[in-house]
């Protein structure tokens, strides 16, 4: 915010450093930045984000952007092969992130990410993704199931995954 409004701002969150003085009659506001910061700063999840940063930076992000893809190229190419199943997003699998939203016939996504637990425990997203209107406006679909991969994600995993989805695939009639 500019700088003259800082005073004029009511905090959202009042403790901490954002108090400059109480009494029983009420409480005097820091003034400056220092009014918005209540309560103990986050540092545990600094750290924990610096930890996590340095951990990637060892494995090399070209690493890990080569093993997403290379998972994420078979993940894509043996959803696409199977007869009813509708993959979302652009085909050209150079144009993806190690992510498939995808749909099963007529099941609902829902019933997809419970066969898919239930049978092999595997553990997918389903439902509208924090975006609805996309689903509406785009997909035509009440959801969809929802694929990612990352860095400790295995080949042989993807295979279980899709030979998983095949079955479910073949089971409908």
């Amino acid at each position: 915010m500019r700088a003259e409004l800082a005073e004029e701002v009511e905090p959202t969150f009042i403790g901490g450093g954002t108090i400059q003085d109480v009494s029983s009659e009420g409480f005097e506001l820091t003034s400056g930045w220092h009014r918005f910061e209540a309560g103990t700063p986050a540092i545990a999840e600094g750290i924990g984000l610096g930890r996590a940063v340095d951990y990637l930076a060892q494995l090399g992000m070209d690493k890990i952007r080569a093993h997403e893809m290379k998972l994420g190229k078979a993940l894509h190419e043996g959803l696409r092969k199977m007869r009813k199943v509708v993959v979302y997003g652009p085909e050209d699998s150079d144009d993806r992130v190690a992510l498939a939203s995808f749909n099963i016939g007529g099941l609902s996504p829902h019933d997809v990410a419970l066969a898919l637990d239930v049978s092999k425990k595997i553990m997918i997203r389903s439902g509208h993704h924090c975006a609805l209107p996309t689903m509406k406006e785009v997909v035509h679909a009440d959801g969809t199931a929802r694929a990612s991969l990352y860095i400790y994600n295995t080949a042989g995993e993807v295979e279980l995954f899709l030979s998983t989805v095949e079955e479910v695939a073949h089971s409908l009639a």
